[in-house]
Order: structure tokens, then C-alpha cells, then sequence
């Protein structure tokens, strides 16, 4: 990475859309997935991203991306000014939709994670921690209105 990793953002994801379990999450970011195993894949064909890594339902963490390297989550965003969060962000995937809520045990993991991810990275202050849709604001709307941002800050500061 060529900045300081100084920020956190949160996706969510489902392959195909609303659906959980499998592996055709980490085929997309293992770039592998076969799309033509559902119809919607069609419109993956030639995408390359990656995530540094994602929480299952269960809470269950898979990490794809070293924390120190460079991911392909964030698209064109920007941060405070900044483009580029690609460059100096970790992104880290939820298994799920807008509008599913979340589990408990994705909380406990990600609040969890996180803390982790700010003492390696003291940069990433809580006030660094945002959504997808914060950084491609129009563009993309992940984690969504089922992401309970005050539930995951109260996780946050227990942890």
C-alpha cells in the first residue's frame, strides 16, 4: 500500500444476492467463480475484487487479503477529501444484505476484529471506521439500513 492504512470500511455481500452459505463468496474473491453456476454471475464475469476479508453468519472470519496489502473493495470513493481508499483502507465484508439484520455473532466478531485492526493500525481511530456507502456515496449502499452502526460502537468500546 502506498499511504498509511488508516481507515476501516464495512461492505456487505451475498452470492448470489440474498442468499448465505457456500462458496461462491470466496471464489469471487479468489477470482475462480463460475459464472455461469447462477444467472446473476453473468454480470461478474471479468470483475476482480477482493476483500481483506469477511465475516460469515455464523461469525466465522476468512481472511483473503493480508491486512498490510492492498485489497479491491472500495471501487471509486473517497474519504474526508481523500480518493483512492483503496490505498489506505482494510475493507472487511459482512455475509449479507441491506436489509437483513446482521447476527449477533457477526457483531461480536467484527467489534472484535476491529479492535485488533486499530492496535496493528493505530491510525484507524473509531471516527475512521465507515460504510461503503459513506465513501461511494450514490453508488453503492452497503452495509445498509440493517447494519445497527450504535449496536457495533457499544460492542466496539466493550471490546
Amino acid at each position: 500500500m502506498g499511504c498509511a492504512i488508516s481507515l476501516l470500511v464495512i461492505h456487505n455481500i451475498s452470492l448470489p444476492p440474498g442468499k448465505f452459505g457456500g462458496s461462491f463468496i470466496d471464489h469471487l474473491f479468489q477470482g475462480t467463480l463460475d459464472c455461469n453456476a447462477d444467472p446473476f454471475f453473468a454480470d461478474l464475469e471479468g470483475l476482480r475484487v477482493s476483500a481483506h476479508c469477511m465475516i460469515n453468519r455464523t461469525g466465522e472470519v476468512t481472511q483473503y487479503v493480508a491486512f498490510n496489502e492492498r485489497a479491491w473493495h472500495a471501487g471509486v470513493s473517497s474519504f474526508e477529501g481523500m480518493d483512492n481508499c483503496n490505498d489506505y483502507s482494510i475493507g472487511i465484508e459482512l455475509e449479507g444484505t441491506d436489509t437483513t439484520p446482521y447476527t449477533p455473532a457477526q457483531y461480536v466478531t467484527l467489534a472484535t476484529l476491529t479492535k485488533k485492526i486499530q492496535q496493528a493500525y493505530p491510525n484507524i481511530t473509531n471516527h475512521r471506521i465507515t460504510g461503503h456507502s459513506d465513501i461511494a456515496p450514490g453508488r453503492k449502499t452497503d452495509p445498509g439500513a440493517a447494519f445497527d452502526w450504535g449496536h457495533f460502537r457499544e460492542l466496539l468500546a466493550l471490546s
